[in-house]
């Protein structure tokens, strides 16, 4: 007789494999490692990755933690599913989570690859299912960029007990390759590792449909050249939507290229908008137009700093920052020659590098009960200290401003400047600086008299 598929969190799975094998309440693939699909095919990809979280448990870690979801129990995962309930909608994948027999947790997932942007009502469908179904996720990916995978590039309206979630596919290739580093990631079978490498290479390839962010929208250009022709720009214009979304989808790639070159994650974005993708636009918009200038915040494990990435559309150039707190233990000239210290070894270091840096490197210097911030050249940092002698510093700031001119309105010439100049700033500079610790106290040579001694004294 057959049976009525209603829910799927709660049910046996052999409850579930026995509905499936009707074909009448749903129909669906097992998810291949090696699918019969022509390479760059949506399917194909789906395919590939769906499996590769079958078999490799630390890449299903990593991506189950990333949506909030458990990786313990036994996980099936299946391609092209589709709902008797629901005849016209396609699901690309389903993943069900299984303990003791029983269906514990469960997602839904559209993929796309290529140029293909996800599509607000075919989610919308999708929603309906999982409600319907009792199905607690939904997760999205695509070649769109968010800071935070609790953030959307949807604008769907969703029911209390449904999640949404996205991943770029740039995120999900970082993922792979940090797991193929020499880090407490580690993938720890040998056959595994193997298996994580092939995937890599299909997600590398370039039939593969998966790519980073390589142009900024068409509203970049429009944006730059108003701005500085004086133009102004309203909250509500499209091309300033598209300008600020471009420089978002621009600093969530930055952060997964250095998290590729430095073999760990490199966060972005902020906090307040982890889950107000929306929130984060209209921050954005709003120092646009008030302010000239859009700013981003990487933040590196370990670095003496965050990163701060500015972009002066007015000015066209791009400043990148770093902040280091001087030692409290010296005097203004000991600050600064501690400070000439640091810079130095960056300059032994790396010397080829730090030459073609210097010429755009300023020294920033904070001076306590005082707004204005002293910048100086690195030559002139020798010699500042007698100007700043009487006064009392309380942090430096070492940047790098690069005019872009003409570049900095180029859809695709701006993007691929930032990013080489974010590895050359960190390579050169940010991964040679050193926190100042506070030294430990010393012991006095001075002997404290004890009492009987006092008393002797007197």
């Amino acid at each position: 007789m057959s049976q009525r598929l209603t829910k799927l969190i709660g049910i046996s799975y052999s409850e579930f494999t026995s509905i499936a094998s009707e074909h009448k309440e749903i129909h669906l693939r097992p998810a291949r490692l090696i699918p019969m699909h022509k390479p760059g095919d949506e399917m194909a990809l789906t395919s590939i990755f769906l499996s590769s979280l079958k078999l490799i448990k630390e890449f299903r870690r990593e991506i189950s933690s990333a949506v909030s979801m458990s990786s313990s129990g036994s996980i099936h995962l299946f391609t092209e599913v589709t709902f008797e309930k629901y005849p016209d909608k396609r699901v690309d994948g389903l993943m069900l989570v299984v303990r003791g027999n029983k269906i514990s947790d469960a997602a839904l997932f559209e993929l796309k690859n290529k140029n293909n942007d996800l599509d607000d009502s075919q989610i919308q469908d999708y929603i309906g299912i999982a409600k319907y179904f009792a199905i607690p996720r939904i997760i999205t990916v695509s070649n769109q960029f968010v800071s935070k995978p609790t953030q959307s590039p949807l604008n769907v309206k969703l029911p209390k007990d449904v999640s949404l979630y996205h991943l770029s596919w740039s995120y999900i290739l970082t993922i792979a390759r940090l797991l193929l580093f020499d880090n407490n990631m580690n993938i720890n079978e040998p056959d595994q590792v193997e298996i994580m490498e092939e995937v890599v290479n299909y997600l590398e390839h370039k039939q593969s449909g998966v790519c980073g962010f390589t142009s900024m929208k068409p509203g970049w250009k429009d944006v730059v050249q108003k701005t500085n022709a004086g133009a102004p720009l309203r909250f509500d214009a499209n091309d300033v939507d598209e300008a600020v979304c471009s420089w978002l989808q621009e600093e969530k790639d930055m952060a997964l290229i250095l998290s590729r070159r430095l073999g760990q994650f490199v966060e972005s974005g902020e906090k307040k908008f982890k889950t107000d993708l929306q929130g984060r636009i209209d921050n954005e918009k709003k120092a646009l137009i008030e302010q000239k200038y859009l700013l981003s915040t990487l933040s590196v494990d370990g670095a003496v700093s965050s990163i701060s990435v500015r972009a002066n559309l007015d000015r066209r150039n791009i400043v990148m920052s770093v902040s280091l707190n001087p030692p409290q233990d010296r005097k203004t000239r000991g600050q600064i020659s501690w400070l000439r210290y640091q810079l130095k070894r960056c300059q032994t270091k790396n010397p080829d590098l730090f030459e073609s840096l210097a010429k755009e490197i300023r020294i920033g210097i904070g001076i306590k009960y005082s707004s204005k911030c002293e910048r100086v050249s690195i030559e002139a940092l020798e010699d500042v200290w007698l100007k700043l002698k009487d006064s009392v510093i309380k942090s430096f700031t070492i940047l790098q401003v690069k005019d872009l001119g003409r570049k900095f309105s180029s859809r695709t010439s701006f993007i691929t400047t930032i990013e080489s100049m974010l590895l050359d700033y960190y390579e050169g500079i940010v991964q040679h600086l050193k926190r100042w610790e506070k030294p430990a106290p010393k012991i006095s040579n001075k002997t404290l008299l004890t009492d009987e001694d006092n008393l002797e004294e007197l």
